[in-house]
């Protein structure tokens, strides 16, 4: 019988911790917790997490996978000010936005640190959170929701939106002031934006006429449009945390989507579907764990959240059943 030295011209290893990287195939002994573990190769997926607190869609986002801001949104009948926090487990309301609002933008690398701008019905307020309370700060320099924005709490960009007409606008955050910067190519709306304020991608949306599959990538000083989404549509939603580490999800075509495309930096490739098709759905964290939560699919608003795994190396037990 083919021994495992024979086949990886070396012994299993015995060792103290796990390898931080493990390749597919490779075998090691675990002396700490006296087992056997390996790398295997396991494919991207959609897993279900706790629900919000409060069903709703359209809200700003922040964070990643494991540090999430759901911010205002629309549930029946209203613009909503709550403000949910995702420790990776549960959610948790926290104190409200200073001013209801919905299909605004947001910014922030974690859920103690975001920016919340925009939003319906139009209008120019931007919020600043601080892990525990909202403060306004300096207006954007023109009404605008449903734009789509990316960055940090100290550095953000926001792009497109309306009214009345779609937009091309776009503008930079320094922190304290909106500085107005080149415009996007594809005047649009209703899409999303992910990234830092200076490597940033946005994509999707509704332009005139239709939907939009254009994804374009901004360079901290110019937009330049790359490989159009296989699936165009509007009211999706993203994460990423650069532009090569791209996700897009869900969203209306219509109908509603469960269709995921993940980007290399150059196309855009269909991966594992939500659960739940969606529209009006928020997103954070990067293209190997991204988070997906709330929305609407089209009957009624949703407090599901889902959490995504890309596909990889992952280590495995191996047990003797």
């Amino acid at each position: 019988m083919t021994t495992y030295k024979e086949i990886k011209g070396t012994q299993i290893e015995a060792v103290a911790t796990d390898p931080s990287n493990p390749v597919e195939g490779q075998v090691w002994y675990n002396t700490t917790s006296n087992v056997l573990k390996g790398g295997a190769f396991v494919s991207a997926a959609w897993a279900s997490g706790n629900n919000l607190n409060n069903a709703r869609a359209s809200m700003s986002n922040a964070g990643i996978q494991t540090s999430a801001l759901g911010t205002g949104g629309y549930s029946p009948s209203s613009a909503r000010d709550y403000t949910e926090l995702y420790n990776g487990t549960n959610w948790t309301e926290v104190n409200d936005l200073n001013t209801a609002r919905q299909l605004g933008s947001g910014a922030g690398a974690s859920n103690t640190s975001a920016l919340a701008f925009g939003g319906g019905p139009p209008q120019v307020l931007t919020e600043s959170w601080n892990g525990t309370n909202w403060t306004e700060v300096n207006d954007l320099p023109s009404v605008k929701s449903f734009g789509m924005g990316f960055g940090t709490q100290t550095a953000a960009i926001s792009s497109g939106g309306t009214p009345p007409d779609y937009l091309a606008t776009a503008e930079s955050w320094n922190g304290t002031n909106w500085t107005a910067v080149n415009s996007i190519n594809t005047a649009r709306a209703y899409g999303a934006g992910v990234g830092i304020s200076t490597n940033g991608l946005i994509f999707g949306g509704n332009k005139s006429p239709g939907k939009a599959g254009n994804t374009e990538y901004w360079n901290g000083t110019n937009w330049t449009e790359l490989g159009d989404l296989n699936t165009a549509r509007a009211s999706n939603a993203g994460c990423g945390a650069v532009y090569t580490d791209a996700l897009c999800f869900g969203g209306e075509a219509p109908p509603p989507q469960a269709t995921t495309e993940a980007f290399n930096g150059t196309a855009w490739t269909e991966t594992a579907d939500l659960s739940q098709a969606r529209q009006y759905l928020s997103g954070a964290g990067t293209g190997p764990a991204g988070l997906a939560f709330g929305g609407n699919d089209g009957a009624s608003y949703k407090n599901n959240t889902e959490e995504f795994t890309g596909a990889g190396i992952a280590t495995r037990t191996f047990t003797d059943s």
